[in-house]
């Protein structure tokens, strides 16, 4: 195998498909890279088992094949390259020259037959959905998804597809996030993906791209002419988030994002370290805020709002509100409550997109 690449074509795969390769793995062959000659350049894929990325990238091709390299390795020595064309080829025994301007490097590398083959995964019935679309479902939804190994199905993204609309939603028991936007002539599915496969659609694909989206026995793969990102599926029925979402919220408030965001960071920093609790008390005009923390202090504080309903004392994890404000695409927020142990929503206020969003928090009890 042997190819001559620019540098920055060379630096652009490696930076698409090293993210991929896990950073300890008892499998030798995954902490490389495979590398392989196409008809247009070369094909640059990597794998951690549950996700694999691989990407296509101009170059010019003098030998056909195709070798693994170390992937940190290579990574390095391509960052601190001159700027000048950079020469690659293998040898039968794996051994790997890389030379660039004057600077030249061998590296040991593992036979293409060790790397782990892809997912089976067919094209030719695939969906076709705009990438900016998936875009803002994944930025909106996947922060919600829980860390914790107790339940793994909340580790999950659950993305429902349907013949007219595709909805996102993710949760970890005490918030959820839900988006939805229109499309024409899908197909239907649930499927339950993990956010680190959705990081990586999101980091790789350019909003206005259209992908290719196909679905094999328990993977999912994502596709456009250049790119390719396939995932393994979490198996097991999602939760019936819609029984959660309150639908008898008597109480609203319209809140100024930026304003709300400000006194909440300013409490959170007496707020306790494995709680979080604020306690926020809605009337009409002003929403007030107090932490009060044992070995820390107090703190109080106070906004003006455009409150409708009773007055109401309610608590929160600030962390989770915080985050999920972060995530608001308007200047203004929507808060509907029923009573102090009940979930609330949060929605973006006078949002002009066909996109429904809506976000649900569960509220801390309060301790006088």
């Amino acid at each position: 195998m042997r190819f001559t690449i620019t540098r920055e074509k060379l630096q652009e795969g490696l930076a698409a498909v090293t993210p991929a390769v896990p950073g300890k793995t008892t499998l030798p062959v995954l902490a490389n890279l495979l590398v392989q000659t196409t008809d247009k350049g070369i094909r640059i894929s990597g794998t951690d088992l549950d996700i694999a990325v691989s990407t296509e990238v101009t170059a010019d091709v003098e030998g056909v094949g195709a070798i693994t390299i170390p992937a940190r390795k290579l990574s390095e020595i391509a960052r601190e390259l001159p700027p000048a064309p950079v020469r690659i080829s293998a040898t039968g025994d794996q051994r790997i020259t890389l030379e660039c301007g004057r600077s030249k490097f061998k590296l040991l590398g593992l036979p293409k037959s060790e790397f782990p083959s892809f997912p089976a995964v067919q094209f030719d019935k695939a969906v076709r959905i705009p990438s900016g679309d998936l875009q803002k479902l994944i930025g909106h939804t996947a922060f919600a998804a829980s860390t914790e190994e107790s339940r793994p199905i909340l580790n999950g993204v659950l993305w429902e597809l349907r013949s007219d609309l595709m909805r996102m939603v993710a949760t970890n028991g005490h918030r959820l996030a839900k988006m939805e936007v229109g499309v024409s002539g899908g197909q239907k599915a649930d499927l339950i993906i993990p956010p680190k496969a959705l990081d990586q659609i999101r980091r790789l694909f350019a909003a206005e791209e259209e992908l290719e989206v196909a679905q094999g026995e328990n993977h999912l793969g994502f596709r456009s002419p250049f790119t390719s990102v396939y995932t393994r599926l979490i198996e097991g029925p999602y939760p019936g988030y819609e029984q959660v979402i309150p639908k008898d919220n008597d109480k609203k408030a319209i809140v100024d994002k930026a304003a709300f965001t400000s006194a909440l960071r300013r409490m959170s920093v007496v707020a306790s370290d494995q709680t979080h609790r604020i306690r926020l008390s809605f009337n009409a005009g002003m929403v007030k805020f107090s932490v009060s923390t044992p070995d820390l202090g107090e703190a109080q504080d106070e906004l003006p709002i455009r409150y409708d309903g009773d007055p109401l004392d309610i608590g929160f994890n600030a962390a989770y509100l915080l985050e999920i404000l972060r995530q608001m695409p308007t200047e203004e927020v929507k808060m509907t409550f029923r009573a102090p142990e009940r979930a609330s929503t949060i929605e973006p206020e006078g949002w002009s997109e066909s996109a429904k969003y809506l976000c649900l928090l569960m509220p801390l009890r309060l301790v006088d």
